[in-house]
């Protein structure tokens, strides 16, 4: 398979956000730092993993450059997702962790034109899972919000 010029950004990015999440996670209490390096150390190998098998790819198969990389892209989809993830970022902070979840979830796929039965599957397997590992296995504080 071909390497595509388009995957060098995705690397370039999952890079940054690793970085990003690493300059975070050192200004926390050394206590509380070991889960959060590992999800960075485990980000950076499968980023590092990727971008070893793109040159392979392209060393043997070539580089493409296409230009129907974005022919189905949507627009209003694109940019109605990214306005409901930032109401929701927005809405952690007043009406807490698992409500604005709850809400984000549901509006978000029911706004992707998934079915009901999916989404409520989806969305109460999500929020159980998040509240095992977090709540109950972590004990991670999760917030509560302003309002409540």
């Amino acid at each position: 398979m071909k390497m595509k010029k388009s995957d060098i950004g995705v690397v370039i990015a999952f890079y940054a956000i690793t970085a990003f999440f690493y300059a975070q996670t050192v200004k926390l209490k050394a206590s509380i730092q070991t889960y959060p390096k590992f999800i960075e150390i485990v980000l950076f190998g499968l980023t590092t993993f990727y971008l070893i098998q793109m040159i392979v790819n392209a060393k043997k198969h070539g580089v493409e450059s296409r230009n129907e990389d974005f022919k189905d892209f949507q627009p209003a989809q694109f940019f109605g997702c990214l306005v409901l993830t930032i109401l929701y970022l927005l809405a952690v902070n007043y009406i807490g962790f698992y409500v604005s979840t709850l809400v984000f979830l549901v509006v978000s796929l029911l706004y992707l034109k998934v079915k009901p039965l999916p989404t409520a599957i989806a969305t109460v397997s999500i929020l159980l899972l998040v509240y095992l590992a977090f709540t109950l296995f972590l004990k991670v504080k999760l917030p509560r919000g302003i309002l409540f």
